[in-house]
């Protein structure tokens, strides 16, 4: 069952020893919020310990508290409790940390923000409302007592911010502004932060867009667009996985386009998919169809099959989700099977 935050608070309190974990290819809500509820839990005299199934992407090593995951691993260990934040589903915290989740084990306490979350955890707290997982750790933070340092503030800012896309996604709401605003009153600088988010990126990064640029295609009626990413294009970009996030919104910012694909590719026939849209589309539901899920604006999946079927295939539940969305949304097109949307 859903449990109240004030008892997830409490759960937290009782716990001695207490390892935490993000999801695998970790974003800037994932690193943010566990790096911050581990400074926390710090505060409070607790024995943390960070963990990571994949590194930490460059852009988030300037976050207080990054330099403390071990990568890959499960240090030897006695844990009262595992923390799982940003996991929509469980095997999303990576191979190497499954064993956590088996019993016996530590209790786990499964904190999320995306709505097809199950609860896995023997303690969940799920809030579909939040914008991040970082506006939930930042309301833990007063029901557990700890003051708002500038290194706490750094971390839920960034979580938070990277989330609703600098603020510009619908999930951002009012509460999501007072909270930033509180971050703010702490010395935080919003401009500072950004600048090491969005502005500073290695010349790599670069050489990778210009080859995943190359492959973007619109599908004809003009509401889809997608790119391609493979393992030959990193390794000749000299890029890192992680420099592969945010590529997708060049597809996504075409006019006329609402959703936009990225698919990755991870292993011989095996790609992950992302997924994103502007205004009509729920791509969670389009993910789930897939085996995925995430939110209703951005959403993923993993695929397996030969590259031409899996673009095939998903290129096409894109651009009928694309009709229906739309539809619903705007007069101007269609509403008929056959019209020229595809």
């Amino acid at each position: 069952m859903n449990k109240s935050l004030r008892e997830i608070a409490d759960i937290l309190l009782k716990a001695h020893s207490v390892i935490l974990a993000g999801h695998v290819m970790p974003d800037g809500d994932s690193v943010g919020s566990t790096a911050a509820l581990g400074l926390m839990l710090e505060h409070l005299g607790k024995r943390v310990t960070l963990v990571s199934n994949d590194p930490i992407p460059s852009t988030y090593t300037f976050l207080p508290g990054s330099d403390k995951f071990v990568i890959g691993r499960v240090p030897a260990g006695e844990y009262d409790l595992f923390v799982v934040l940003d996991c929509s589903v469980p095997e999303r915290t990576g191979e190497s940390l499954r064993v956590l989740l088996d019993k016996p084990g530590p209790a786990v306490l499964n904190l999320d923000h995306h709505a097809s979350t199950p609860l896995y955890g023997d303690y969940n707290y799920i809030d579909p409302k939040a914008s991040a997982v970082g506006e939930i750790v930042f309301d833990l933070g007063e029901l557990l007592g700890v003051p708002l340092s500038l290194d706490i503030a750094t971390c839920l800012y960034t979580a938070i911010s990277t989330d609703t896309g600098s603020f510009r996604y619908d999930n951002t709401t009012a509460g999501t502004h007072r909270r930033v605003a509180r971050l703010i009153e702490c010395g935080l600088s919003p401009s500072e932060v950004s600048t090491l988010i969005y502005d500073e990126k290695p010349l790599s990064s670069l050489r990778l867009l210009h080859a995943v640029l190359g492959t973007l295609k619109v599908s004809p009626c003009g509401t889809v667009a997608w790119m391609r990413m493979t393992r030959r294009m990193e390794r000749e970009a000299g890029a890192t996985d992680d420099e592969a996030e945010g590529l997708i919104n060049y597809a996504r910012v075409i006019e006329g386009v609402e959703i936009a694909l990225f698919f990755r590719e991870t292993g011989p026939d095996r790609y992950k998919v992302g997924f994103r849209s502007k205004r009509a589309v729920d791509v969670s539901k389009l993910a789930q169809l897939f085996g995925g899920g995430g939110h209703p604006r951005a959403s993923g999946c993993s695929v397996e099959g030969p590259y031409e079927e899996v673009e095939q295939r998903l290129v096409d539940a894109a651009v009928a989700a694309a009709r229906e969305g739309l539809h619903g949304r705007y007069s101007k097109y269609p509403k008929t099977p056959g019209d020229d949307l595809t």
